[in-house]
């Protein structure tokens, strides 16, 4: 029996080493095509950048999108939260639905790089009159993904399930007073019909070299909370203080409580914390004490317990700073988004996918991220991975790179051919059967 059994032991392990030669080689075919899309890549995001468009208005990036979708044959549906736009691939075979997410939303930015394809772009947000940018490089996201669509959709035939191109506006926030962004996908139900079984998605950064990738498991991303704390004391003349409860004085009490919730309250051995006032408004006049003063902010945590926590000891510490002074704080929290949790289970799964992608050297695991990301809400809905892609000219010095949402930000077209692989590797792998 023993010669038999080791027969059909080879036996198995030819058909699973022509198996996984067949896998290569379709990898090697996926590839080859990604070559023949990176110049029209290049062009797209060319032309994105050079016609930016906020949260909730992206009217021609949508248009764009859709036509390409159509021109591939996909399933299209537009005005999902607003203006986004979703594409489904049907492959000739059943399979897993696999998702994949880019932002479509550039930010109230007057753009100073100079390059030929720099944004004049100028619009309102808020009431202001503002230059728009693509400066988080959500253009390079819409270019690749449309690449990957075009690379995918021409070997149908032979992909097992579907996969799911979900364009989404308003990454950065929606205009006041309007839902948007991922959380309004997600409630007009883009993780369903068909249902999603894993939803990936990138983010290109200005300080990592064009063609590395970058992970990390379990919580990558913060949770970002926005706050608002709105002091009303005494006015009075500014020479006589004294007759009055100044909220000026008081706010910058509890601001320095504020970071005293950092330095002094938070586990941050646990997870990183900060809190951040942005904006702070009161008084009218240099010698008139106002009645009120208020500041805005914002929180970030990557552990929900200390989230909650920290929002605790933010309602305590400006209510009784301000009535130690005679004074009253109303202070209001709004969640913007979740943590962003990589699925460590899929993650692992997807390494050999990236490395195959990008060169074993090329993936490298970092810390966790006090930005947002609100592709946090799709990983309430199924197994999520997100991954930082980088943009940055090789060779340039990472310390001086202008950072995200800046007027400097400089991603170039480099480190995209890298993403388009990687999207596409880690499709080809989770729709094998295992």
């Amino acid at each position: 029996m023993r010669p038999r059994f080791l027969f059909i032991l080879s036996l198995f392990g030819a058909t699973s080493l022509i198996a996984q030669d067949k896998l290569e080689q379709f990898r090697q075919r996926l590839f080859q095509k990604v070559e023949t899309v990176i110049s029209k890549t290049n062009a797209w995001r060319e032309d994105l950048h050079l016609n930016p468009e906020l949260g909730n208005r992206e009217f021609r990036t949508s248009k764009i999108i859709a036509a390409h979708l159509r021109s591939l044959g996909l399933e299209v549906k537009e005005g999902v939260a607003h203006t986004g736009v979703v594409g489904i691939l049907k492959g000739a075979k059943p399979g897993p639905c696999i998702a994949l997410r880019a932002d479509m939303d550039a930010l109230p930015v007057t753009e100073r790089v100079n390059i030929p394809f720099a944004s004049k772009v100028r619009t309102t947000y808020n009431g202001q009159e503002v230059g728009v940018m693509h400066a988080c490089g959500h253009d390079t996201h819409v270019a690749m993904l449309m690449a990957t669509a075009e690379v995918l959709s021409a070997f149908k035939n032979e992909i097992q399930g579907s996969i799911k191109f979900i364009f989404q506006p308003a990454e950065e926030g929606s205009p006041d007073g309007e839902e948007g962004g991922a959380a309004l996908m997600v409630k007009e139900g883009v993780m369903e019909n068909p249902k999603v079984d894993m939803v990936l998605g990138f983010h290109i950064e200005s300080d990592i070299e064009a063609g590395e990738i970058h992970y990390k498991p379990g919580a990558f991303m913060a949770a970002a909370d926005w706050f608002s704390i709105d002091v009303k004391g005494k006015g009075s003349h500014g020479s006589q203080p004294w007759k009055g409860v100044d909220p000026i004085q008081i706010s910058a009490q509890i601001i320095d409580g504020l970071q005293a919730i950092v330095s002094r309250q938070s586990e941050l051995t646990k997870a990183p914390v900060v809190i951040t006032v942005g904006k702070i408004n009161g008084g009218v006049r240099q010698n008139i004490i106002p009645e009120t003063c208020s500041m805005a902010g914002t929180i970030r945590t990557l552990d929900s317990d200390m989230q909650k926590d920290v929002h605790e000891k933010i309602k305590h510490t400006a209510k009784y700073i301000a009535e130690a002074s005679g004074a009253t704080a109303e202070v209001k929290i709004e969640t913007k988004t979740l943590v962003t949790y990589n699925d460590p289970e899929l993650l692992k799964k997807l390494m050999p996918s990236l490395e195959k992608a990008a060169g074993a050297e090329k993936v490298k695991s970092r810390e966790w991220v006090t930005g947002a990301e609100d592709f946090s809400f799709y990983g309430t809905k199924a197994p999520a991975v997100f991954l930082y892609l980088g943009g940055m000219p090789k060779g340039n010095d990472p310390a001086k790179a202008p950072p995200h949402h800046t007027a400097d930000f400089y991603v170039d077209n480099s480190g995209m051919p890298t993403g388009i692989r990687a999207f596409c590797s880690m499709v080809l792998d989770m729709m094998q059967p295992k």
